[in-house]
């Protein structure tokens, strides 16, 4: 039987390099794939970039003459472009045809970090130290189309939220968490990670991956594995498991390749 052809989708600010390790283990796998770049797309709105998103799938297909179930595997708010994709622009319509969508460390619920970004007390001082890390040095989220649209409560994310997932697709979510709280697993944090909303309040917490915390993630009638499996590894290789870093992840990688082969 042949496997279904997987669809790398990365990140804000990111590049298709993220998926090196995944893409190695892929062609061992032989199982097919196909990196989307939106690094052509810096600027553009979620919309925008999910709709690229879906011609470029419609277009693999018509090259390779497939037209059957693909898995998306996504970082971050990769995974929030996708599900724009599948749940807001094919909406009930279900043309197109998905097995399972793997998000990485995904703000779901939006981001709190995107939302702290833009806070008048919390905000400049807190891009100071991701400055270089998670952002250019000299950010400014006002300008920054993406940060404005993962704001939780902003019109993106709540038409996103309206929609619901699709019973036709298996949703798996895949995050990491400090299970050990050690201050090396994302040292700008202190190994912790921000959560909270304006109308709940502020606070950080261990149950994240230095960007995004669980809170985020969690998406009802979705599957959550927390990495690490074992904690006592977070000893020696805890920076491997902040939110940068997952796409390249070992433990990670080898979920993954569990979901596309067993699903």
């Amino acid at each position: 039987m042949q496997d279904v052809p997987v669809v790398l989708v990365h990140g804000w600010k990111s590049h298709p390099g993220i998926w090196n390790r995944l893409v190695s283990r892929l062609r061992e796998e032989k199982i097919p794939f196909w990196n989307f770049d939106q690094t052509p797309l810096n600027g553009a709105s979620v919309e925008e970039i999910a709709v690229a998103l879906q011609e470029g799938i419609a277009k693999t297909r018509e090259e390779r003459e497939y037209f059957g179930d693909i898995d998306i595997i996504c970082h971050s708010m990769g995974t929030c472009v996708a599900r724009y994709m599948l749940e807001v622009l094919d909406g009930t319509a279900h043309r197109e045809r998905v097995r399972q969508l793997i998000g990485i460390g995904p703000p779901n619920n939006g981001s709190a970090l995107a939302e702290l970004f833009n806070h008048p007390h919390y905000g400049q001082e807190i891009i100071t130290k991701l400055s270089g890390i998670f952002v250019p040095h000299g950010y400014d989220p006002a300008r920054d189309l993406i940060v404005q649209q993962f704001r939780p409560d902003s019109p993106t994310m709540t038409t996103l939220a309206s929609a619901g997932i699709r019973d036709d697709i298996s949703y798996r979510i895949i995050c990491a968490g400090n299970l050990s709280r050690t201050p090396a697993f994302f040292p700008a944090f202190y190994g912790k990670t921000w959560e909270g909303s304006p109308t709940s309040g502020w606070r950080q917490t261990y149950a994240g991956d230095g960007i995004v915390p669980h809170s985020d993630s969690i998406l009802p009638g979705a599957t959550l594995d927390i990495l690490p499996h074992d904690p006592s590894v977070l000893a020696h290789s805890s920076d491997e498991y902040c939110h940068i870093k997952l796409p390249r992840n070992q433990e990670v990688i080898d979920r993954i390749i569990g979901y596309l082969k067993n699903n």
